[in-house]
């Protein structure tokens, strides 16, 4: 189907199709009043489908730790966000809404399916953790893409720091739980947006949930999105689909089923080459890819989720989950300007991938006493079956070259077959434990501990060869919490986290030899909600080394070592203040002073350099305000320094200011109309490289989108 008659479909028929029922078995929905709680997001659109407040340091947190302990109550660096916050901020992606938290900035490229982070000086899916409801999405060569947008989001969870500890391998700069919408009790609730802008960018989206009986309620979210791109031959869309459905089989029992579905064609855009070693603005809307490009992520996710309280003490919960992703590349990604203006073409490639991943995690949460203290303990076991194909072209040769005016085109061609390469598999198993003892009325320990145990299966099918390997690691964590007052907490911990030296699921033969990396975190903050709950700020310091990084012999650089080292030393502050007169106010600002202590590659030595996409400062600011009960608006700026291209130093890639902003009019209680301005100074910026650092990812430019919201 193409992506008109796609869009049409469900902007038309199909949506109505889908809402008659909805609209059967929907009733009035009156405005909320407001119930003098802390409010920190702009004013959220009355009649929404469950629009859920804005989390605060007394909500508990879903990433943080698995006690359902309040921010106050973790010894942690947390944020949480709220949807309504998430969309009122102008943010379309996960990555978009993540970055306006401190500390955290976007490296995404098609490669790494446009959603690799950096935090905490630590940079890319090894060591930025996604997980969906709480369940970690494996990563295969590169790639996580899922959730598609944050339509279906209802918050988003972020734990900055190791977190190994809770969700195994691979989270030394962060951990992001993103939440998606519930079925809820009560009237049945719905709400459409429509949407265009810019590039004629479109949208056409539902939210839709409610009690179907006094047992049975369910939750349904459609969105479909298209654009033409601000590039040369820059369409994309995208269509997601999520749905749930809650039985509550008594008071104590309940069983939720899910699914999710995600179907994306970004953009096929690989960034713009540097013409002698600087940016030339006169290149920026020139697209240099194929003209036949491919990139294609398909994403299946269906959960059974089973939660029982068997006592007043004691409650059990077990997720059954399976994953299912798909890839699908073909084009020319790297760029490098020659002399006479041109631009020569390579690393053609073509990818076709499979991963699918069966798992189940069962918890146990018990209240109970310990040396005649109040404790709580939570443990349980995870396990994962993996099973990864790759299909691709292997050491293409082939490059063209074409003008450095030229925006592209041409076919894709290649030097080398495409067919089967790999299967591998991937078995992984888990038991952890966590608890929290209340040592006197204001202090409390939370410790934890957890081991993984993960095998490996590589199938060479060309050479008809297998490797595997084993890997283990244990991980724990201590931290100690100081309730000042209830709304006031100082603390400190000690936590360790294990990572692969690359994908696990990609490792080759070779690769499979090494052990797992290690670090540790020393982190110590202060956490306060005040105001009356109308304001709250954090401040978290933290010290991190990572061991056991590949690293070149001195003496004979042709064989690694796993010696290398990089730490990390930082600052995090947040602010959120509600001010007089309907204003709202939330800052944040992170510096981070990331080196490798020892590093070589090949015949240089980059030990003492800065790691690369690691910016020393970053700062985010949102102010927005409500006029009476018709008019929001709203305004924000975002900041990131400049951080280098290339292990070397030597290509630095310059900071960016981005301000964005909005402006809300509800002409109903039932109807919102809206206008998003992103990059409203047209800011030329580039937010990632590749090729050493000579070819940048640029930013997108000066936009509007404007949105109408109907809620029945």
């Amino acid at each position: 189907m193409s992506r008109n008659s796609l869009f049409d479909a469900l902007s038309g028929k199909s949506l109505r199709r889908c809402l008659a029922p909805c609209m059967l078995l929907a009733l009035p929905v009156d405005a909320a009043e407001d119930d003098g709680a802390l409010a920190l997001p702009s004013t959220a659109i009355t009649g929404a489908a469950d629009v859920a407040p804005q989390p605060d340091q007394h909500t508990p947190t879903t990433s943080g730790s698995r006690l359902g302990l309040t921010a106050l109550e973790t010894p942690a660096s947390v944020t949480s966000m709220g949807a309504e916050q998430v969309l009122k901020r102008n943010n379309a992606t996960v990555q978009d809404a993540v970055t306006r938290s401190p500390g955290i900035t976007f490296i995404g490229t098609p490669g790494n399916g446009g959603t690799a982070l950096s935090a905490r000086g630590f940079a890319g899916h090894a060591s930025t953790m996604q997980l969906f409801d709480g369940n970690r999405l494996y990563v295969g060569a590169g790639t996580v893409t899922f959730p598609v947008d944050t339509w279906s989001v209802e918050r988003i969870d972020i734990l900055r720091g190791p977190a190994s500890v809770l969700y195994g391998e691979g989270a030394t700069g962060a951990v992001i739980n993103v939440v998606p919408k519930k079925p809820f009790e009560g009237d049945i609730r719905n709400r459409i947006r429509l949407g265009y802008g810019s590039d004629d960018r479109r949208q056409a989206a539902l939210d839709s949930g409610g009690s179907l009986s006094d047992s049975l309620s369910y939750r349904l979210n459609l969105n479909q999105q298209a654009s033409n791109g601000w590039v040369d031959r820059g369409d994309s869309q995208s269509l997601a689909v999520s749905a749930a459905l809650r039985w509550d089989a008594t008071d104590n029992l309940s069983f939720t089923l899910s699914h999710d579905h995600g179907d994306q064609e970004p953009m096929q855009y690989f960034g713009t080459p540097l013409v002698n070693g600087r940016f030339r603005e006169s290149l920026r809307d020139n697209n240099y890819n194929v003209a036949d490009p491919t990139i294609r992520y398909n994403d299946q996710s269906t959960r059974l989720v089973t939660d029982w309280t068997i006592s007043e003490n004691l409650s059990a919960s077990n997720q059954l989950y399976f994953l299912k992703m798909q890839r699908r590349w073909r084009n020319a990604e790297t760029y490098a300007w020659q002399p006479g203006d041109l631009v020569q073409r390579s690393n053609f490639i073509s990818i076709k991938q499979t991963q699918e991943q069966i798992g189940d995690r069962q918890t146990f949460t018990l209240k109970h006493s310990l040396f005649g203290l109040d404790s709580q303990t939570v443990f349980g076991a995870d396990y994962n079956a993996i099973r990864f194909v790759r299909k691709h072209d292997f050491g293409n040769t082939y490059s063209d070259t074409i003008g450095l005016g030229q925006s592209g085109g041409g076919d894709y061609v290649s030097t080398d077959p495409y067919r089967s390469r790999e299967a591998n598999q991937a078995r992984q198993f888990s038991l952890f434990a966590e608890n929290r003892t209340q040592l006197t009325e204001q202090l409390s320990l939370i410790t934890g501990v957890r081991r993984d145990q993960v095998h490996l299966n590589r199938d060479d099918l060309l050479a008809g060869t297998r490797s595997d390997r084993s890997l283990s690691g244990g991980n724990w964590r201590a931290g100690l919490v100081f309730a000042v007052t209830e709304d006031l907490s100082l603390y400190g911990q000690y936590a360790t986290s294990t990572e692969g030296v690359s994908n696990l699921l990609t490792l080759t033969a070779a690769q499979q030899q090494w052990d797992l990396s290690t670090a540790k975190q020393t982190e110590l903050g202060i956490k306060q909600q005040f105001l009356e709950g109308n304001g709250e700020w954090t401040l978290a310091a933290y010290h991190i080394v990572k061991k056991k990084l590949l690293s070149a012999d001195p003496l004979n650089p042709a064989i690694q070592q796993q010696v290398g080292q990089q730490s990390a030393d930082g600052i995090e502050a947040t602010l959120e203040l509600r001010l007089p007169h309907d204003v709202q106010l939330s800052a944040n600002a992170s510096w981070v002073r990331a080196e490798y202590d020892e590093f070589i590659s090949g015949s240089s030595d980059f030990s003492g350099n800065q790691p690369l996409n690691v910016p020393r400062r970053s700062a985010n600011l949102w102010l927005s305000k409500d006029f009476a009960e018709r008019f929001s608006a709203g305004a924000g700026a975002r900041y990131v320094d400049s951080r280098y291209g290339d292990n070397a130093n030597t290509v630095e890639v310059p900071s960016y200011t981005v301000v964005d902003a909005n402006f809300d009019w509800h002409v109903q209680p039932d109807l919102t109309l809206g206008l998003q301005l992103n990059n409203l100074f047209d800011r030329q910026y580039a937010t990632t490289t590749s090729n050493n650092g000579r070819q940048w990812y640029l930013g997108e430019p000066r936009s509007f989108f404007v949105t109408a919201d109907y809620s029945f």
